[in-house]
């Protein structure tokens, strides 16, 4: 059910003042360009499986939870059927929008089994907002007073900003994701050659200027590389969003902002944009001459920098007791880790955890960890494609490859059984042979590079650019 913000508003996290309800808050699912209207998509939030679908009636996207009443098959496995329906794959059960039973092909006339509230599906009351699908998991009364967690910012002049995007399933928690976002000295070091450099490393005193139960507000006044682009404001809207916001004369006005979906222990989806205002139209209009694929692929390893160790970290802070003993399993030696000491007393102090008393499962391999092509190409519509064209064009310049290496011995046989070969004729059988070499030379070297870029929609490298010489 899509729904509309009432008046009457609340903040997210329920309406106790000493505790945050992680399932009173409305989190994205999915980029609204990434989503097929035609059939239906699944995702996992808060451990609730979920089916994503297009209600054509109703002009609005749905989410269900992934079990159809009658026998708890995924609804997901089935279709939109030509009523514009959810069509269980099992038994033909269909759900309008609403969650209502529409028909039960089993039945005969007199029964009106579908009319039974045990025949409905579990909807989730879902909104659009900024180019994301939003989903509310708790009470679905509540929704519509609880406002979507936009990026304020962007709202207030939409037209002025242009924008990439990127989003990821990432082998950590939700909290772990925020935390590390939240620290910004850690940039110079981990990203080195890929976003920053550790040159750029400094004393880092950031300020806390307001903290309560809808997250909190801070500065670094004299910013990034040292000092060299202006201060840097952080918002946390509790429970699943950050920016950064910084305003420089070389760049204009640029914000980093994450959305820290939790799909259940130790796992996450990264929705990542970096929005930029620039004085000069000339650098938005480069940036949106990049193809969406293009921009993920190299964005990609800049997660993959961090990727490898926050996924131990997290299960080294659990054996020490976890959150609630972070001030001691961390040595928080300096003002650079003011957010994130800020960031797990909002955890502890509102008993915020989405999993407590719930078990990481155990480490995954460096390979799995470095994986794309299930955590996120798979789901992505432009990457998708992108490499479906890519494998088109790598077998393309493979079999012209193959016939040009073919026709070199083809070619010495005609012009070799011919009765006599006058300079003419040799100076064809020159040209020909040189034209299908060169044509087989560029074939092969344009299949080993598009095999490269294949690769990158699989996997990530092994060795980050920091370690590299």
């Amino acid at each position: 059910m899509e729904t509309t913000l009432a008046s009457n508003t609340i903040p997210a996290g329920g309406t106790e003042a000493t505790s945050f309800d992680v399932k009173e808050a409305w989190y994205p699912v999915a980029y609204l360009d990434d989503l097929d209207k035609t059939k239906p998509t699944t995702f996992t939030l808060l451990e609730i499986d979920l089916v994503l679908w297009w209600d054509a009636k109703s002009q609005s996207w749905r989410a269900f939870v992934d079990q159809c009443p009658h026998r708890l098959a995924s609804l997901s496995e089935g279709r939109i059927n030509e009523q514009g329906l959810l069509e269980c794959p099992y038994h033909g059960w269909s759900f309008s929008g609403s969650g209502n039973c529409e028909d039960i092909p089993q039945q005969s006339a007199t029964n009106q089994a579908n009319t039974s509230k045990r025949a409905c599906a579990t909807a989730y009351p879902t909104q659009t907002a900024q180019g994301l699908l939003f989903v509310y998991p708790g009470k679905a009364a509540m929704a519509n007073q609880v406002p979507v967690p936009i990026v304020e910012p962007i709202e207030e002049s939409p037209e002025e900003w242009v924008c990439l995007d990127l989003f990821r399933d990432l082998p950590y928690d939700a909290l772990t994701l925020l935390e590390n976002v939240l620290d910004v000295s850690h940039v110079p070091y981990t990203h080195h050659k890929t976003v920053s450099k550790r040159s750029n490393a400094a004393p880092v005193d950031l300020a806390v200027t307001q903290s309560d139960k809808n997250g909190f507000q801070g500065v670094w006044e004299e910013g990034p590389r040292k000092g060299e682009l202006g201060t840097q404001y952080t918002s946390f809207i509790a429970p699943s969003l950050m920016w950064h916001d910084l305003t420089s004369k070389q760049f204009g006005r640029t914000l980093t902002v994450v959305y820290a979906t939790p799909i259940r222990k130790g796992q996450c989806r990264l929705f990542a944009r970096f929005p930029f205002k620039f004085a000069s139209p000339i650098p938005a209009f480069f940036i949106k001459l990049t193809p969406r694929w293009y921009s993920h692929v190299n964005q990609h390893t800049v997660l993959e920098d961090d990727q490898i160790f926050l996924h131990h970290q997290e299960r080294y802070l659990e054996a020490k007791g976890g959150s609630d003993n972070y001030s001691k399993a961390f040595y928080l030696a300096t003002k650079a880790d003011l957010y994130v000491s800020e960031l797990r007393q909002w955890v502890n102090l509102y008993h915020a955890d989405p999993f407590p008393n719930e078990k990481l499962p155990p480490a995954l391999l460096k390979e799995q960890l470095l994986e794309r092509y299930h955590s996120h190409t798979k789901n992505c519509a432009s990457c998708r494609q992108a490499l479906k064209n890519i494998q088109k064009l790598k077998l393309a310049s493979g079999l012209v490859g193959a016939i040009s290496l073919s026709l070199s011995p083809i070619l010495s046989v005609v012009f070799a059984s011919a009765s006599a070969i006058t300079q003419r004729s040799a100076s064809l059988w020159l040209i020909a042979m040189g034209t299908t070499s060169g044509i087989a030379i560029i074939a092969i070297i344009l299949w080993w590079q598009l095999g490269k870029l294949e690769r990158k929609f699989y996997q990530g490298m092994e060795i980050p650019p920091r370690n590299k010489g």
